[in-house]
């Protein structure tokens, strides 16, 4: 199975909706490429935040007792006795009551509907801001910070060549107090991108980086705790994310900026 093909069915694994050869197929391909290995991870932790995050909507516990009510109000759920046909056609509603019955059911079903779908509305940058901080907290709980450990930028950037499309700008910001640990491969937006790493004291500062057309100055969210940080310049898109207080992780990207800035060509 080629990666393509695993990536086409990644979405059906997770969901466990595939068939038992698709399956078996898939588990052996993911035992055997890294990036796919990865690329699974980061969707189960994608569907984790989903479920237990502010974009998973539960229905309150009398939403089913409420329209339930509302269709028996209306008398769309009434039930009755068989009547004779005499009795049938004496107490049959007139049709303007069945009218407003079924405009009842309409309302009810749109408003399941509105309810349901509602919080799926949402800004792209807010479900990226969720495989980024899954990204970040996944790299801390598996202790797979990098892939190549190293504070010399002229090891990590030669590192990536090959692996992505793209050259990261890799920034040595250690006279700074913001040291290189290193970098990895990660993936997000449904494609490899380069994560590299910065220390502050006792504080990991991830910077995943990939090729983008638009043009934006930076902006903050606070997702569980977690300071993200994100802009796009120079054909790149950035998301700093950490722990760190937001201060000290504003300088942080200021200092990046400046650097990859005078690097990077768009």
């Amino acid at each position: 199975m080629s990666c393509p093909e695993n990536q086409a069915l990644i979405h059906g694994y997770v969901d466990g909706e595939l068939d038992l050869l698709s399956t078996l197929q898939v588990e052996a391909h993911l035992k055997e490429c890294a990036a796919c290995a990865r690329a699974y991870e980061n969707h189960k932790a994608l569907s984790r935040a989903l479920r237990s995050g502010p974009l998973y909507f539960r229905p309150s516990a009398n939403l089913e007792q409420r329209i339930r009510a509302e269709l028996v109000e209306s008398g769309a759920t009434a039930i009755r006795p068989a009547l004779s046909p005499r009795e049938g056609s004496r107490r049959r509603p007139p049709s303007w009551a069945w009218l407003g019955v079924a405009a009842s059911v309409v309302l009810v079903v749109l408003a399941v509907g509105w309810f349901v779908t509602k919080p799926f509305n949402t800004p792209p940058d807010r479900l990226v801001a969720q495989e980024v901080l899954a990204g970040h907290v996944r790299s801390l709980m598996a202790s797979h910070l990098t892939d190549v450990p190293s504070s010399d930028q002229h090891t990590v950037k030669p590192w990536f060549d090959g692996k992505l499309d793209f050259a990261p700008p890799v920034e040595d910001l250690s006279a700074q107090g913001f040291p290189l640990v290193g970098g990895r491969l990660d993936y997000l937006e449904d494609r490899p991108v380069a994560a590299l790493v910065y220390q502050r004291r006792k504080h990991f500062i991830n910077v995943f980086i990939w090729p983008s057309t638009a043009q934006s100055a930076p902006r903050s969210v606070m997702r569980q705790g977690y300071n993200l940080i994100y802009w796009t310049s120079s054909g790149m898109t950035y998301w700093a994310v950490s722990d760190l207080n937001y201060t000290e992780l504003s300088d942080f990207v200021r200092l990046f900026q400046d650097r990859a800035s005078k690097t990077v060509s768009p």
